[in-house]
């Protein structure tokens, strides 16, 4: 866009001269301009003419004319920022915000919340970290999921409060042989983001694709053959009966991506931009189930940086509160969703390292439960909350250890994002210092465990784990998913691990299968093996006028109910 070339070319010139009047020569300014005096003649009249600058010439080759900036670019930035947005021309918004990435948030705080833009309803959200890939095999942060499901259809899927899977691509399924044959019967007329038809051969692809990658091996290491008996139908046969499955295929890992291309799905929205600083969504014209509300969401990645005592800089926003809504009404702006995360940070013993017994892992949360240490944590108010429960019913021992058992000298933990967990790591060293064991602390900056030689090195794991809107399914696929499992227990439990849940998956009845998981999952928590820390407290606030804002498990908000009424004349 040649307005924004000419922005660029008058910071320059205002970065050069400053608001005070300057006497200059053309020759200057041509130097200035990179270019020849005629053209920086034309500069300067076109920006004398859009009210930039006023300038005073005098007649003769050389002579100094008076030069006077009466705008500061921040001031031409923003009018043209809230130009382009309104008119819906985020392209040339991307372009502008680039010129100057420093004051981006400053220049955009008008305009985030629910706009409508160009005749259209619009919700802009400032992110405090840039986003990670998008490819449902190579997720990692909470927000990157939420925009994997909204980007992509699976054959089945699970909706905001609701643990069933419910139909996607797939409209119908159907068992038969004892569990060991399932059909999925597809929707007609299904596209792709771009257009394109999709068909039964390219999902059958991607599902061998799945079937591959080292991420969707888990979910899908059952299936012995996917085929395609009909156009319209998907086949899956199993080498042993498998009730879960129909949750297996709503999981983020078997989301359907078009077989040449993972950024195109068939999703309610469509990803149009993916770039620094912005990430735009718009609504899939095609989607074959009830169509979102809003017609685009737009990322815009805002950090707030700060610098932190090793003089690093870091995001001064949390992400588990998000504030929506037009600039003008966040005032107004009160809690209208708020709940505990089904999921947890966990501390984890590593009983394969051969450093921690489990009468010592036992003591050590002992030691954890009475000192009350969670509750003290120096953490803003609500944000997180200790645990009781893994999930509702499912209540945490307590611990009981004799004073007698002492804990080793040196222990190694090992943690990952999020932030509350540095806070946690500084209390238990303090807490150990006073028992005689030294905790030496290790810090992974990914969001998810590498591999099981990663987990090896540390007695101690500390990292969170998300639950989606179906909590005992997305439990059993953890114990499958995370090589946590196999880096921590010894051999001979975790072949125990694998036999105890394909002997659960083969329950046709939902309860007994749950019934059966719960009993596992006491077990890892009596052997002090895996036990929940503290839940998040989500919380989302809106101004009166923004509709349908309701949570999802993981924390965010369903963008496909979200609505903005439109502005009242």
């Amino acid at each position: 866009m040649r307005l924004i070339h000419r922005l660029s070319q008058y910071q320059r010139l205002y970065q050069q001269l400053g608001s005070e009047p300057a006497a200059v020569t053309m020759a200057q300014l041509a130097a200035l301009f990179y270019c020849s005096e005629r053209h920086a003649r034309t500069l300067v009249q076109q920006f004398q003419e859009q009210g930039w600058l006023s300038w005073h010439s005098q007649a003769g080759r050389g002579k100094r004319a008076r030069l006077h900036c009466l705008k500061t670019p921040d001031e031409l930035r923003a009018a043209l920022l809230q130009q382009l947005l309104q008119q819906g021309d985020h392209q040339n918004a991307l372009e502008l915000a680039r010129l100057d990435p420093q004051r981006l948030q400053q220049l955009l705080a008008p305009h985030l919340g629910g706009q409508w833009q160009a005749g259209s309803p619009t919700l802009r959200i400032p992110y405090y970290r840039q986003l990670e890939s998008l490819d449902p095999l190579a997720l990692s942060g909470r927000a990157e999921q939420h925009l994997a499901s909204t980007l992509h259809a699976g054959l089945t899927r699970f909706i905001t409060g609701n643990p069933q899977p419910q139909p996607d691509l797939a409209h119908h399924w159907q068992v038969e042989g004892d569990g060991l044959r399932w059909r999925f019967f597809l929707r007609s007329q299904l596209r792709w983001h771009n257009g394109e038809p999709i068909t039964g051969q390219q999902l059958l692809q991607t599902l061998e694709k799945q079937r591959r990658h080292p991420r969707g091996q888990a979910s899908l290491a059952n299936v012995a053959a996917v085929s395609l008996p009909h156009a319209l139908c998907l086949q899956f046969d199993l080498h042993s009966a498998d009730y879960w499955l129909p949750y297996r295929l709503a999981e983020l890992t078997c989301l359907m991506t078009h077989p040449d291309d993972t950024a195109i799905g068939a999703g309610p929205f469509k990803l149009v931009l993916n770039e620094t600083p912005l990430v735009r969504l718009e609504q899939h014209p095609f989607y074959h189930l009830q169509h979102p509300y809003l017609d685009s969401i737009e990322y815009w990645i805002t950090p707030e940086l700060q610098a932190d005592d090793n003089g690093n800089t870091t995001s001064c926003q949390h992400p588990v509160r998000i504030t929506i809504g037009q600039q003008e009404d966040l005032a107004l702006a009160r809690p209208v969703q708020r709940s505990m995360s089904l999921g947890w940070c966990y501390l984890a013993l590593n009983l394969r390292r051969g450093v921690l017994s489990e009468a010592q892992g036992q003591k050590l949360l002992m030691l954890i439960q009475r000192s009350g240490l969670l509750a003290d944590l120096p953490l803003p108010n609500g944000v997180i909350i200790p645990s009781q429960e893994m999930l509702p019913g499912w209540g945490i021992p307590t611990h009981q250890a004799s004073a007698d058992i002492p804990l080793p000298a040196k222990l190694t933990l090992l943690y990952h994002p999020p932030v509350e967990l540095v806070t946690v790591t500084e209390a238990l060293q303090a807490l150990l210092a006073e028992q005689g064991c030294e905790l030496e602390v290790r810090y992974f900056s990914g969001k998810r465990w590498q591999s099981s030689e990663q987990i090896a090195q540390a007695d101690l794991l500390l990292a969170d784990n998300l639950i989606g809107e179906a909590p005992e399914s997305t439990l059993e696929s953890w114990l499958r998913q995370d090589v946590l499992w196999q880096g921590i227990l010894p051999p001979h439990l975790w072949r125990h691990q694998q036999q105890t849940l394909l002997r659960i998956q083969q329950y046709p009845d939902e309860q007994k299968r749950i019934s059966e998981l719960k009993s596992y999952y006491q077990q890892l928590m009596t052997a002090a093996i895996i036990t929940p820390l503290f839940h998040y407290q989500y919380q989302i606030s809106a101004p009166p006028r923004m509709q349908g804002v309701t949570l999802t498990a993981h924390g965010w908000f369903d963008f496909g109910q979200a609505w903005l009424p439109p502005p009242l004349i």
